[in-house]
């Protein structure tokens, strides 16, 4: 049997589909930076230098409602606190020179975190990991700059349905892992959490409050393994 070519393997192949969709979401950051006052320069560099979109959004949100930079920073880095709970998580699959995986670091963000972590064996998740963020940095900085070239003529994606995707995609990568032991608890334990949070607590709040309902979760079950 010939080997698969490199579209018919399915991580690249699922890699390539969530990164076309969060380049659609960088068109509109492009296109809401550049309403915000951003430079096409800064914009780009941005996404280049920055590349997590949640935090970028918060940001010139922030410039567009009047902030000036440094209250647009904290929203964002509150943001970005999650990425490194995700890095703790993936700490065993990246390895390498100290170059190596300071390179691999800019590409853990949620959904390269989530193909991860839904591999079965770790050479696949390492796998997923790299296919995943590859593709999410090319498609999200192209994105970013036909957004703020073009100036915001190209719409939100938003009107396209392209909302409903990710969220999809990310309860597909965990529906298969709430069988194992614990799972459902520490899933709702989180989902609970955020939930509650979201209508009252600055954004990000909710997400790092969530990653520590999840170690509470833990707990219990560290306890009966130690005994």
């Amino acid at each position: 049997m010939a080997p698969p070519t490199l579209f018919q393997d399915a991580i690249v192949r699922n890699a390539t589909t969530i990164g076309l969709a969060v380049g659609a979401f960088g068109v509109s950051y492009g296109a809401l930076a550049h309403a915000a006052g951003l430079g096409a320069a800064e914009t780009i560099a941005i996404s280049l230098l920055v590349f997590t979109g949640a935090s970028q959004f918060a940001f010139i949100g922030v410039l567009a409602a009047g902030g000036g930079p440094l209250a647009a920073i904290l929203p964002a880095a509150m943001l970005a606190v999650r990425n490194g709970l995700y890095g703790i998580s993936l700490a065993s699959l990246l390895h390498g020179s100290l170059v190596r995986r300071l390179g691999l670091a800019h590409l853990v963000i949620d959904e390269s975190t989530a193909m991860a972590r839904a591999q079965t064996t770790p050479q696949t998740g390492r796998r997923a990991f790299v296919a995943t963020g590859i593709a999410i940095f090319v498609c999200w900085n192209a994105g970013t700059a036909i957004g703020v070239l073009s100036g915001g003529a190209l719409g939100d994606p938003r009107r396209f349905g392209l909302d409903a995707m990710l969220p999809a995609a990310f309860l597909a990568l965990l529906a298969p892992h709430l069988g194992a032991p614990g799972a459902r608890r520490i899933a709702v334990a989180g989902g609970l959490v955020a939930a509650a949070l979201i209508p009252i607590a600055p954004a990000g709040v909710p997400i790092i409050a969530a990653g520590g309902a999840v170690v509470l979760a833990l707990r219990p079950r560290s306890r009966v393994g130690a005994a």
